[in-house]
């Protein structure tokens, strides 16, 4: 859009990636979207396109032959990216949560291990925190981790994994007894474990298996997965920061930008919704003269452009508030619920406004309209985000009394 969701102040850089990007998104993307979406198809072309643009390394640092970008330019290639189609932003979102949790909180050898690997596309990423009893209750993991020697042995039944099958690398958070006394606060015996593995489904290692894709509703495309170990050996090295019990706080500090990156994707889908919308309301007649000269029709679009400009506003807010080395756990979560929120009914207005073709797979829309409910939940419900937000709000506006 010449418009809508426009950003202040970016560097000579930015603008330049992201007209790359955006450029990549028109001719390679959004031709090709939907008819990869109805046949859940993993857009491997696509992806190798990304990885020669470089994005897979966006904020790996220099050194490890990353482009050392910013958050805020990362979450605006989302955006750009998710206008095209929602399942290839989180293609790349997994991988660069586990990119960071590395960067952030990684030794210096798993650094220089997997981050130039990484940035390059040649490791791609997943990583798992839910179980299948747990949703957002984290502390309720089961999943478990003992020692042997040099080695952890692990066993547990993970869900929900993106890009389980096609990722080698899995940043996986279960339980940790050792060195923890029993009453230890749940969080605080929690670790991170760097598993390696084969891409595919099956087994894929010795005791750790993908069974299979999940079918979804929609965000289809990228696979879906669970994850189980049953007897898994990983060496004692490959424990995130190489100390247990800080699995939790290094998941949520991933987590975190992971909600910036929903926030992104919720925006990119909006402005696809607003432009499909806006696009058929002038192409559209009824009574003489095409809808977007009806005033409903109007009010319509005035707040679906409204709500999308908030939702990138409050984004962008976000994704500076972490750059800038301040907590945003606040910010991240107001983005995050707001943009999810907004983007489903943008979407919804869209759908309203194609009438009965809305309903039918040859139009775009149909499919935004399945993509959209999985922003709501992902990353965290829209109840998590209020606890989070309303938390925060009483530490700011403690009453002295």
């Amino acid at each position: 859009m010449a418009r809508l969701a426009q950003t202040a102040g970016l560097t000579d850089v930015q603008q330049e990636i992201l007209s790359t990007v955006r450029d990549f998104v028109d001719k390679e993307i959004i031709p090709v979207a939907t008819e990869l979406e109805h046949r859940d198809e993993y857009p491997q072309q696509i992806v190798d396109g990304l990885k020669e643009l470089g994005l897979f390394g966006l904020m790996i640092p220099e050194e490890y032959g990353g482009l050392g970008e910013s958050l805020l330019t990362y979450a605006l290639c989302v955006e750009e990216i998710a206008r095209g189609w929602m399942s290839v932003s989180g293609i790349i979102n997994t991988h660069f949560i586990v990119a960071y949790m590395l960067k952030q909180h990684g030794t210096q050898e798993q650094k220089e291990h997997f981050l130039p690997r990484m940035a390059a596309g040649d490791i791609r990423g997943a990583f798992s925190m839910s179980e299948p009893g747990l949703g957002s209750d984290v502390s309720a993991i089961t999943s478990k981790a003992v020692r042997d020697g040099d080695e952890y042995v692990l066993n547990g039944q993970k869900m929900w994994l993106t890009n389980g099958g096609t990722s080698s690398l899995v940043a996986v958070l279960v339980r940790s007894d050792e060195g923890h006394p029993e009453g230890t606060a749940p969080h605080k015996s929690m670790t991170t474990f760097l598993v390696e593995k084969e891409p595919g489904f099956g087994e894929v290692r010795p005791g750790l298996t993908i069974p299979g894709k999940i079918d979804k509703m929609g965000y289809k495309g990228v696979d879906t997965t669970e994850l189980i170990m049953d007897g898994l050996r990983i060496p004692a090295d490959r424990v995130l920061g190489g100390v247990t019990g800080r699995g939790f706080y290094q998941m949520m500090d991933g987590v975190e930008v992971g909600r910036v990156n929903v926030a992104a994707r919720g925006c990119g889908v909006a402005q696809r919704a607003f432009e499909l919308g806006v696009r058929y309301a002038q192409q559209r007649h009824t009574f003489g003269k095409a809808i977007a000269q009806h005033q409903a029709i109007q009010f319509k679009l005035a707040e679906m452009a409204t709500k999308v400009e908030a939702a990138h506003a409050m984004m962008v807010n976000a994704a500076r508030k972490k750059d800038s080395g301040e907590r945003n756990d606040l910010e991240a979560g107001m983005a995050k619920y707001l943009a999810s929120e907004y983007c489903k009914e943008v979407v919804e207005d869209a759908f309203r406004i194609h009438g009965g073709y809305g309903f039918s797979k040859e139009y775009e829309i149909e499919r935004l309209y399945r993509e959209a409910p999985m922003l709501l939940i992902g990353e965290g419900t829209a109840e998590i985000q209020k606890m989070i937000i309303g938390r925060r709000l009483l530490e700011e506006y403690r009453f002295q009394g």
